[in-house]
């Protein structure tokens, strides 16, 4: 079976650097806990200790989760300026409304996370890939249930990196 890439930002594979060095922490403190109830546990008295076991078994597959990501992850360099990428942010002009709002293409790993002003969008999303693979000037259209809206490209930006 081959292994899936998991494509992200410098942003994103940033984080989910900083998460995994979180999640270590909370497993050194929840191995502490479990050693105290342990050694202090009788046999009348366990659902404590049971509790901290399973919290520990949840971090650890948390761990193992993140981990696996991170050797999955190829950081995106984008080229083709004026094109719509993954990692790229998007000024779109709403056509009904013209109201305007920026984007970020992301990896559903990513998505749904607002760093200043700028949502993250999945290119999986119908938004997403409404907007992929377009060039600044084409439009859009993107339908939600009965909702259907059309956005035209302003600007395309690659992502900013740190």
């Amino acid at each position: 079976m081959a292994t899936r890439t998991v494509r992200l930002t410098q942003e994103g594979y940033d984080r989910l650097k900083a998460t995994l060095a979180q999640e270590y922490v909370r497993l050194e403190e929840a191995t502490r806990i479990l050693r105290e109830l342990t050694g202090s546990s009788d046999d009348y008295d366990d659902s404590g200790l049971e509790e901290a076991k399973q919290e520990k078994g949840r971090i650890e597959n948390r761990i193992d989760d993140l981990e696996d990501q991170l050797a999955r992850a190829e950081i995106i360099h984008n080229t083709d300026h004026g094109r719509v990428e993954l990692g790229d942010r998007v000024l779109l002009r709403d056509e009904a409304t013209s109201a305007e709002m920026r984007v970020q293409v992301v990896s559903p790993i990513e998505a749904g996370v607002l760093e200043g002003d700028v949502p993250k969008v999945s290119d999986e999303s119908p938004l997403g890939r409404a907007i992929i693979g377009r060039n600044v000037g084409e439009t859009a259209e993107v339908t939600i249930g009965a909702n259907a809206k059309r956005y035209t490209i302003v600007e395309v930006n690659e992502p900013q990196v740190a």
